[in-house]
């Protein structure tokens, strides 16, 4: 379950319930899909084939499809990053920079930890959310974010885009200190 620390007031907001409750009222979707649903093999294994990533996409079939239904998504992957992933240092300083998107950026975390820093409201400033296996989120459109790994640098996630090009990262100027 997704955990959330407020950098301004260094709140900590836990429970699904009140996590759904803070994403929504910062206009971030939340969500959360079974993870007993994932083959075995596939719970911690972060360097992936192309068929172990159709088998991810397989097994939430219908979880993509109602999401993209209601949000109006057309297109999905899957992403894996770990230590194996060859570049991983130069990905990570590009994930690191505060940005936006002409589109929501859609993340269902099936292995590992991410975490996304995403800027709140003016009174709530920005906040890390920590996410973990089953963790669905949808950053809306032109709010400023960005995503980095957490300490054990691993994670699968399925991205979903209306267009992928609409996933192409914007700089934004602000300290995320805020």
């Amino acid at each position: 379950m997704a955990i959330i620390k407020v950098r301004n007031s260094g709140n900590v907001v836990e429970g699904h319930e009140e996590v759904s409750n803070f994403l929504e009222n910062q206009g971030v979707l939340y969500e959360h899909w079974d993870m007993d649903k994932l083959p075995g093999h596939l719970k911690e294994k972060f360097s992936l084939s192309d068929e172990e990533k159709n088998e991810i996409l397989a097994t939430y079939k219908n979880e993509i499809e109602e999401l993209a239904e209601r949000r109006g998504y057309k297109a999905w992957d899957v992403v894996a990053l770990s230590d194996e992933t060859p570049n991983l240092e130069e990905l990570l300083k590009k994930f690191e920079q505060v940005h936006t998107h002409t589109e929501d950026e859609v993340r269902a975390i099936t292995a590992g930890h991410g975490i996304f820093i995403v800027k709140g409201n003016e009174e709530t400033g920005y906040f890390d959310i920590e996410l973990e296996p089953g963790d669905v989120i949808s950053v809306p459109e032109g709010n400023p974010h960005f995503f980095t790994l957490m300490e054990d640098r691993q994670v699968v996630a399925v991205r979903l885009f209306i267009e992928t090009e609409g996933w192409v990262a914007h700089p934004y100027q602000e300290s995320v200190s805020k």
